[in-house]
């Protein structure tokens, strides 16, 4: 019945926007296609040829910036950049603030750090910045990210008591879930190992909604700030992370049912896509297994359901944990170790029952005010073990508002190893459901944290062996998406990636498939103050893209803003195979959306 009420409630269309333009008003713009939709007849024979992107063309990257600018990203990067700086910066930070009292400590911050990495402390206060950026084609994406200062012990604690269930704290009974599935205390404190993606730890329901009424002004402001704008949020920062946990623990032991009953048919090791059951042998399976009498068996695999094919694909199979069918109440699969039947999803109590209703509530009025405002929203991957889940509700946000153009984003990172399985299952369900696919690809930022835990519980490690694994993942899934971004020119994707092969891979594929930079379905994205080296110089062409715009209103994440720039992505770095999560800081209150009088330029793109 959790589960039931877990997709129903998120089951109970804006214009297309105006075009553009991608430079300062004093550059000639490109000739607009008012014609057919992209890729089609005359309007592709009228648009002008693909513009060159030069990354090495300094002049073109840094002409937005001034000379003193310049002096301090030089400076700032080169810190950045130093190994001894980076393992002592906390001491170092603690030290100097003491040095220099806390007036001028956060004086100098704002000089240096904050200034490179950080728009600003409020909205009055970054949108210079953000109109700057404008005048020069790059757009914002606006993400709260503010974090409690909580020692290791305070992290540690507050994880347990979010992460377990009554029964379980009470010792009134033993988690069913798998051990990839539970909290553990060494793991405690999600912020370990990680330099470049915001962490939230539950504390309470009233924190959550704080939480919602922030993304909501970010939303806002994002509104206010572009025409085509972009927000950010994460699925942690609303709720109690035990529902994510046991939903996760739901659909993946489902999957992997799936796959047992597949190997049963001798189809092991195909790829998802092509995994095939036959229905008459499955019910065969699942009726000498005891889940259900032959009857209700029968009324799960209809032709209403299935079609006429018999066979049944993970697809289907994946839309029977849904309030669409009745069987949710038969979620238990057979343990091999036993021989019995359990259950997957444990029994909430009341109140964990209104806080999972809760935290699918607060989903759904970000998603209807970015729909209000017109702005896309994209949600942040997670650590694996809450992964499944927010994929899950992350999709049913989009069957509900993606009707008319992309507006809620899933986030795939591909460094996992089921990277390419995930994109093509949720590419194939939007085209076979009619809803518009929206898809931000990043490299990942919980690596060497998924690889610990993995290796300390005992369960199979998630991520890909190799950098050049993760590449090819990446570019495999990259090309997925923009050969679907060809067949429905409603598609879209955000490239998040500091990489320049990436970026010159996709404006390749780009070309080879025909999607001209005017259609509007591929943008870019990178970290302020990060790589202007390369967002820059694709303003030499009319395609969307941006820099995360930051913003944080104290002195306590500098540490957190000088680790951003170590992190993965900076040019080609052999080590940067984890990546692209977004630590950013974002305004408080809207800002007037006319402020300015600036005129039309390229909508926010950004590169991990």
């Amino acid at each position: 019945m959790a589960l039931r009420r877990v997709v129903s409630a998120l089951r109970c269309g804006s214009p297309r926007l105006a075009p553009l333009s991608t430079a300062p008003a004093t550059r000639e713009q490109p000739a607009e296609d008012t014609g057919a939709a992209p890729g089609c007849g005359a309007a592709e024979a009228m648009r002008p040829p693909v513009p060159a992107v030069d990354f090495g063309n300094t002049r073109e990257a840094y002409r937005s910036r001034r000379s003193w600018e310049l002096a301090r990203s030089l400076l700032v990067l080169r810190l950045c950049a130093s190994p001894a700086l980076l393992a002592r910066h906390e001491q170092l930070l603690h030290h100097a603030r003491r040095l220099l009292g806390q007036r001028l400590f956060d004086k100098l911050m704002k000089m240096t750090f904050y200034g490179q990495f950080v728009a600003g402390e409020d909205q009055e206060s970054i949108w210079p910045l953000i109109q700057h950026n404008r005048a020069f084609g790059v757009g914002s994406i606006l993400d709260y990210g503010v974090e409690e200062d909580l020692s290791l012990g305070e992290a540690e604690r507050k994880e347990m008591e979010s992460c377990t269930s009554a029964g379980e704290r009470e010792g009134s009974g033993t988690s069913k879930r798998e051990k990839q599935y539970q909290a553990h205390q060494a793991f405690g404190d999600r912020r370990d190992g990680v330099i470049s993606a915001r962490t939230f730890f539950y504390t309470s329901e009233a924190k959550c909604d704080s939480h919602m009424e922030t993304f909501l002004r970010c939303i806002e402001a994002s509104g206010g700030a572009s025409d085509d704008g972009f927000s950010a949020i994460k699925l942690t920062s609303l709720g109690r992370p035990q529902f994510l946990l046991q939903f996760s623990d739901v659909l993946t032991r489902w999957r992997r049912f799936f796959h047992q009953m597949a190997a049963e048919q001798g189809k092991a090791g195909l790829a998802a896509m092509d995994t095939k059951l036959e229905v008459a042998v499955l019910q065969e399976s699942v009726a000498k297994m005891g889940i259900a009498s032959r009857t209700e068996i029968e009324n799960w695999f209809t032709t209403e359901t299935l079609g006429v094919s018999g066979t049944l694909d993970l697809l289907h199979w994946g839309s029977l944990v849904d309030s669409r069918t009745k069987l949710s109440k038969h979620l238990v699969v057979p343990n091999a170790q036993t021989g019995q039947l359990e259950p997957l999803l444990s029994r909430f109590t009341e109140e964990e029952e209104l806080q999972m209703t809760r935290m699918l509530q607060r989903m759904d009025v970000l998603a209807k005010k970015a729909s209000e405002v017109g702005v896309r929203l994209m949600v942040d991957a997670e650590q694996t073990y809450f992964q499944p889940a927010i994929s899950r509700l992350t999709l049913e946000m989009q069957r509900k508002f993606n009707v008319e153009k992309p507006l809620i984003f899933n986030t795939y990172q591909c460094y996992l190893k089921d990277a390419y399985d995930n994109v093509t299952l949720d590419a194939e369900l939007a085209r076979r459901e009619g809803w518009c696919f929206g898809a931000k690809l990043v490299r990942g930022a919980y690596m060497a944290q998924e690889r610990a835990r993995a290796a300390e519980i005992g369960y199979e490690d998630p991520i890909n062996p190799t950098y050049e694994a993760t590449n090819a993942m990446y570019h495999r899934c990259l090309s997925h998406i923009l050969e679907e971004l060809k067949r429905d020119t409603k598609a879209e994707v955000m490239v998040a990636s500091h990489n320049e092969d990436t970026v010159r891979f996709t404006l390749r594929r780009m070309e080879e498939l025909g999607l001209h930079p005017a259609g509007r379905q591929v943008y870019f994205g990178q970290l302020l103050g990060m790589c202007d080296h390369i967002s820059f110089p694709l303003d030499s062409r009319p395609a969307p893209r941006g820099h995360w715009v930051s913003k944080q209103t104290g002195g306590e994440s500098c540490a957190h803003c000088c680790c951003g720039a170590e992190g993965p992505g900076l040019g080609n770095d052999k080590e940067s195979n984890c990546s692209q999560s977004p630590s950013c800081w974002v305004p408080e209150r809207k800002g007037p959306k006319s402020q300015g009088a600036s005129p039309p330029l390229a909508p926010p793109a950004r590169t991990f």
